[in-house]
């Protein structure tokens, strides 16, 4: 599948959940969805969307949508083990494309070996998912965002060179003014 189809089926199945985009998502997410619940995480610390996103859904209670790439990831695994110790409604989306798509698209160590399924799985997420397929997603997607507590799902998507790093679509100042106030309400 391509990335914009994975992102076009979390905006058909996200509903009220904060969508916290990272690297290469945060490129297309501002054409598909851009409500005060969107946040893009750049300039991130790459491998830090996950511990962000799970402090948020545990400061609020609400629903929260990380974004993550195989890259990032990879440089934080810990987080999966944080994540399953604190139960929270939080769903990582892993993008796993292969490449640290835009910093110049190198491959990930590991890419097309690393069971990020089974990682998620040791590490004590209950609820982890995998689709390597648009039509699979569309179809599991209902299951991802119905159930309670942390979910993992492995999106395996086409990588593409050349990409640059992404602009946010508003400054970091107005983009948390905004998901301050959504969360607020």
């Amino acid at each position: 599948m391509t990335h914009r189809e994975a992102l076009d089926v979390l905006a058909a199945h996200r509903g009220e959940c904060v969508v916290l985009t990272t690297m290469g998502s945060i490129a297309l997410w501002p054409a598909i969805s851009d409500t005060p619940l969107d946040f893009a995480y750049i300039p991130s610390s790459m491998g830090q969307g996950v511990a962000l996103g799970l402090g948020l859904s545990l400061a609020t209670g609400r629903g929260v949508v990380v974004l993550s790439g195989d890259g990032s990831l990879l440089m934080n695994l810990g987080c999966l083990v944080t994540v399953a110790n604190h139960p929270a409604p939080l769903t990582i989306l892993l993008i796993d494309n292969g490449l640290y798509e835009v910093t110049g698209g190198q491959d990930v160590a590991g890419a097309g070996r690393t069971d990020f399924a089974g990682l998620a799985r040791s590490a004590g997420i209950a609820r982890v998912y995998e689709f390597a397929e648009a039509e699979a997603w569309r179809r599991g997607a209902a299951a991802v965002f119905s159930g309670t507590g942390p979910a993992f799902v492995w999106l395996k998507v086409k990588g593409e060179h050349g990409k640059k790093t992404p602009n946010p679509p508003r400054p970091m100042k107005e983009q948390i003014l905004r998901l301050r106030e959504a969360v607020a309400k």
